[in-house]
C-alpha cells in the first residue's frame, strides 16, 4: 500500500503532462518528434517535483519505456522496409490497378482494407501492423494520406484487446483473479461490438457522407455480424481465437460480397467523395505502365499472412520460436510515496522470433527475391526513377522512432512515479457507483493512449478497476470488460499508433490532423460503451 496524495492538485498534475500533447499535436500542431519530448520533460518534472520520484526510479523508467520502445520500432522499420521494397519494384502501382479491375467500387475497397483486411492483421499479428501495412494500401487506392491513417486506425480498434491471439487477455489473466473469466470475455465481446460496428459506418461516412453510410449499410451489417457476433458466439468456447476466426471468415466474406453488383460496380449515388485523392488532374493512360501483374503485387502480403498464420496459429511451433528470448534487468525502485515498481528480471522479455517484425521482414525478403529475379527493380527504375530503399527507409524511420521512444518513456515516468495511478484513483474518489461504470472504460482509453497498448493498459489497471467495482458493488466483470474495451478503442487515438502510421504514409508532421479526427470517434464510442457498461453492471 502507498501514501499517493489523491487530491485536485495532485491530479491535475499528473494530468498536465497529457493534456500538454493533446494541445501541442491538436491545437499547435506540433509535429510528433518535436511535441513528444516536451511531454517527457513535463513528465520527468511533475515525477520529482510534486511525486517524490528519486533520480533511479526515474532512469528505470526511462530504460523501461525505450525498451517498451523496441516492440514497436521492429513493426515500424521492417514495415517501411517492406513498402520501400514494394514500391521500389512498381508494386503498388500494379496493386492499384489490380485492385481496380477487382471492383470498381471504391467505397467496398476502402471498407475491405480500412476495416475488415485491418482487423484480420490484428487478429494474427498486432503491435501496429495493421497500421503500417494498411495505409500505404488505401494510398494505393487513391485515399488522401490523413484518412489513410485514420482510417485503420479506428478500422482495427475493437480487435485489440483479442487480437494477437488473445494477448491482451491473457495479461489481464496474470494481473487479476476474475471469479467468472467466461462472464467477463463474454461481456468483453459484447461492448468490443460497439466500436466494432461504428467504426464500419464511420469510415464509410468518411468515405461518402450519408450517401456512403446509406450505401454500406448491407455491407457493414454483415461484416460487422460476422466479425462482432462471431467474437461473442467463439467466447463460449474459445477467448484466444475470438478475434482471429471471425476477422479471417470477415476476410472470405469479401469474395461473395464483391460479386453483388451492389458493390462490385461503382456507387453513382456516391457524388461527394471526400476521402479521395483529386486524380482529375491526371490521366491514369500516362501513369508507367506497372512492371508486374497484380498477382505478383500480392506476393510481400500472401507472405505476411502465412508465416504469421504458420508461427501463432500452430502452438508447436510457437512455444518452439518463443523458447528464444531477450530481455534487459532493471532494478526495483520506489517513491517518496511509497509506489514500488518490481519489473523482473528481466523486464517483459522479448520474444523476436514470433514479433510481427520478423513476418514483416520475411515478407520483405520474399519480395526482394522475387522482384529481383523476375526484373522488376531494374524495369520500373526505367519507366519511373530509381529509388533507393535503405536510405528512404532510414529517412522516413528516424523521426518517427524519435516520438515513438518519447511517449513510451512517458509513459512509464508517469506510471512509476504513481501519476496513473493518481490519474485512477481520482476519478473512482468522486464518482458514484453508477457514474464510475460509465467513466471505467474511460480509463482504459487513457491507458492505451499512455502506452500505445491495449494489454499495458489492463496491466495498468485492472487491478484497481477490480478493487474499485468490489468497494461500489459493481460487476466485477463487466468493470473490466469495459477497461479492456476502452484499452481497444484508446489505440485509435494513441501517440505512438498515429505516429506509426504518419510515417507509412509519409505524412510526418501530421498526427494532429489525425488526431482531430479520431478523437471525437473514440469520445463518441466511449460514451456508447459506458451505457451499455451501466446496463451490464
Amino acid at each position: 500500500m502507498n501514501d499517493l496524495p489523491v487530491d485536485v492538485l495532485h491530479w491535475l498534475v499528473a494530468l498536465s503532462p497529457i493534456v500538454l500533447l493533446l494541445v501541442l499535436l491538436t491545437v499547435l500542431k506540433w509535429k510528433a518528434p518535436q511535441a513528444g519530448p516536451v511531454g517527457v520533460f513535463l513528465g520527468a518534472l511533475t515525477a520529482v517535483i510534486f511525486f517524490r520520484t528519486p533520480i533511479d526510479a526515474l532512469a528505470a523508467a526511462v530504460g523501461a519505456g525505450v525498451w517498451d520502445a523496441v516492440f514497436i520500432l521492429f513493426v515500424v522499420w521492417p514495415a517501411l522496409l517492406l513498402y520501400r521494397a514494394s514500391d521500389s519494384a512498381g508494386a503498388f502501382a500494379a496493386l492499384r490497378r489490380g485492385i481496380q479491375r477487382f471492383s470498381r467500387n471504391e467505397l467496398f475497397l476502402v471498407l475491405g482494407f480500412g476495416w475488415v483486411f485491418a482487423s484480420f492483421l490484428q487478429g494474427i499479428a498486432g503491435f501496429g501492423t495493421p497500421i503500417a501495412v494498411v495505409a500505404p494500401l488505401l494510398l494505393a487506392l487513391g485515399v488522401k494520406p490523413v484518412l489513410a491513417v485514420v482510417i485503420p486506425l479506428i478500422g482495427h480498434a475493437w480487435a485489440n484487446m483479442f487480437g494477437t491471439l488473445a494477448v491482451g487477455w491473457l495479461a489481464t489473466l496474470q494481473v487479476v483473479d476474475l471469479e467468472n473469466e467466461q462472464a467477463t470475455a463474454v461481456q468483453a465481446a459484447i461492448l468490443l461490438w460497439i466500436p466494432n460496428i461504428a467504426a464500419g459506418f464511420t469510415i464509410a461516412w468518411l468515405f461518402g457522407r450519408w450517401s456512403a453510410v446509406k450505401h454500406s449499410i448491407p455491407f457493414v451489417l454483415i461484416i460487422s455480424l460476422i466479425q462482432g457476433g462471431g467474437q461473442v458466439g467463439v467466447m463460449f468456447f474459445s477467448p484466444i481465437l475470438s478475434t482471429f476466426i471471425p476477422a479471417t471468415l470477415a476476410l472470405v466474406a469479401l469474395y461473395p460480397l464483391s460479386r453483388w453488383s451492389r458493390y462490385s460496380e461503382r456507387a453513382e449515388q456516391i457524388e461527394d467523395r471526400p476521402a479521395m485523392a483529386d486524380r482529375s488532374d491526371r490521366d491514369e493512360d500516362d501513369e508507367p505502365e506497372p512492371a508486374m501483374s497484380f498477382a505478383w503485387s500480392l506476393v510481400p502480403y500472401i507472405a505476411l499472412t502465412i508465416s504469421a498464420v504458420a508461427v501463432l496459429a500452430i502452438p508447436p511451433v510457437s512455444a518452439a520460436l518463443e523458447t528464444v528470448e531477450v530481455g534487459l534487468p532493471f532494478g526495483d525502485t520506489s517513491t517518496g510515496y511509497g509506489v514500488e515498481n518490481e519489473p523482473g528480471d528481466p523486464y517483459s522479455p522479448f520474444t523476436p522470433l514470433t514479433h510481427p517484425g520478423v513476418f514483416l521482414l520475411f515478407a520483405t525478403l520474399v519480395a526482394w527475391i522475387a522482384y529481383r529475379a523476375k526484373g522488376f527493380y531494374r524495369t520500373w527504375a526505367e519507366r519511373s526513377g530509381e529509388q533507393k530503399i535503405l536510405a528512404s527507409t532510414a529517412s522516413d524511420a528516424i523521426p518517427s522512432s524519435i516520438a515513438i521512444v518519447s511517449f513510451l518513456v512517458l509513459a512509464k515516468i508517469l506510471d512509476y512515479s504513481g501519476q496513473v495511478e493518481v490519474l485512477a484513483l481520482g476519478i473512482a474518489a468522486v464518482a458514484p457507483a453508477v457514474v464510475y461504470a460509465f467513466l471505467a472504460n474511460f480509463v482504459g482509453v487513457i491507458g492505451a493512449f499512455m502506452t500505445s497498448s491495449n494489454t499495458a493498459s489492463n496491466v495498468l489497471f485492472s487491478q484497481l478497476q477490480e478493487t474499485v467495482a468490489e468497494t461500489e458493488g459493481l460487476s466485477e466483470s463487466a468493470i473490466i470488460a469495459a477497461q479492456s474495451t476502452g484499452g481497444a478503442v484508446g489505440n485509435s487515438i494513441a501517440p505512438a499508433n498515429v505516429v506509426l502510421g504518419t510515417t507509412t504514409a509519409g505524412i510526418v508532421g501530421q498526427e494532429g490532423a489525425v488526431l482531430r479526427k479520431t478523437l471525437p470517434w473514440a469520445a463518441a464510442v466511449s460514451v456508447a460503451v459506458g451505457a451499455v457498461t451501466i446496463l451490464l453492471a
